[in-house]
């Protein structure tokens, strides 16, 4: 019996400092270097409402906005997934066909890969600095806005994730929604 108090009684232990502990720490750590990345990155709309987060990707279906890259998930922040669909299957060139198809995209004018391919996770909040550009002249004309204004706050928005070491540059599709509902 002393030797089962005594594993009860060390097992609490290692739970309070491995669980408990280091996640306290590690969250005290985070809030005080990074304190927006701990706490979701939350980005608000004009009236200060949480419309969502800048690590996660949402689905925009109006003309009026950028769209994402597509999701297996459906944007699902609870689980993400890929589709695990071969690159032989019938039901993913399908997909594939239908995003090419609501872009418009053709031969002359063909579509990033990014805006027809879903990321690994399905919720990818960035598309490339292209996949912005592409969707720029829609955008402009379903806000009735100068593409050159669109296309300005696209550049504006446009990140290099990794600094000066990162050749190319992508954008967060919910920022840059907020920022067009902003610029009313």
């Amino acid at each position: 019996m002393p030797i089962v108090l005594s594993s009860l009684r060390i097992f609490a232990a290692t739970l309070l400092v491995c669980v408990v502990g280091y996640t306290l720490v590690v969250l005290g750590i985070a809030q005080a270097v990074t304190p927006a990345t701990a706490n979701g990155q939350l980005l608000t709309d004009a009236q200060g409402r949480v419309v969502g987060s800048r690590q996660i990707a949402q689905s925009f279906t109006s003309p009026r906005y950028f769209w994402p890259r597509p999701s297996a998930v459906d944007y699902n922040g609870r689980g993400a997934g890929g589709s695990n669909k071969s690159p032989t299957s019938p039901d993913l060139t399908e997909r594939a066909a239908e995003t090419v198809a609501r872009y418009g995209a053709t031969a002359a004018r063909p579509l990033p890969a990014d805006l027809a391919a879903a990321s690994g996770a399905g919720l990818d909040p960035h598309i490339s600095l292209a996949g912005a550009l592409y969707q720029v002249d829609r955008v402009a004309a379903a806000r009735g806005l100068a593409p050159a204004a669109v296309r300005a706050l696209v550049e504006q928005r446009a990140e290099r994730p990794g600094g000066p070491f990162t050749a190319g540059r992508i954008v967060n599709v919910l920022d840059l929604n907020l920022a067009l509902d902003r610029q009313r």
